[in-house]
């Protein structure tokens, strides 16, 4: 069974590591006949755009999806990650513990979608956040101004 990939004119694609990008003005259709570890351009991070704690942890996930061979120097950093995101966000724990099993069972595609879950919980929490601080910092009410 072949997998069939349509790229539009400029669209990227990494397909086992190697960025490929259609340089025409048409779109092209490539198949791939055998397995392969496969991210279009809209799921990619690159490591300059990981800047939050989740992107970091999608970030390494996908280096680990990627480069199965580097997985023993990426495995470490990805455990820290985790750990110091529970830390902080303890209410991931089960997107964590999700992302770790399908890990666990060889499957980093998955892990990868898990860590998509993770960045659009981190925006729930940073939204919370700001609601919460914006609330803070309004004048009450009842009293006044402050003295």
């Amino acid at each position: 069974m072949s997998l069939k990939l349509q790229l539009k004119a400029g669209q990227k694609i990494i397909i086992n590591g190697a960025v490929i990008e259609n340089g025409s003005a048409k779109a092209v259709t490539l198949f791939l006949r055998n397995r392969a570890s496969i991210l279009r351009d809209t799921e990619i991070v690159t490591e300059e755009e990981a800047v939050t704690p989740a992107s970091r942890i999608y970030y390494i996930v996908q280096c680990i999806y990627l480069f199965p061979d580097k997985s023993r120097k990426n495995l470490p950093i990805l455990n820290g990650l985790v750990q110091d995101y529970l830390v902080a966000a303890p209410s991931s724990h089960s997107i964590l513990n999700g992302l770790i099993e399908w890990l666990e069972k060889g499957d980093p595609y998955q892990a990868l979608r898990a860590a998509r879950d993770l960045i659009q919980h981190e925006g729930v929490i940073l939204h919370h956040g700001q609601q919460s601080a914006d609330e803070l910092s309004e004048p009450s009410s009842a009293g006044g101004e402050l003295p």
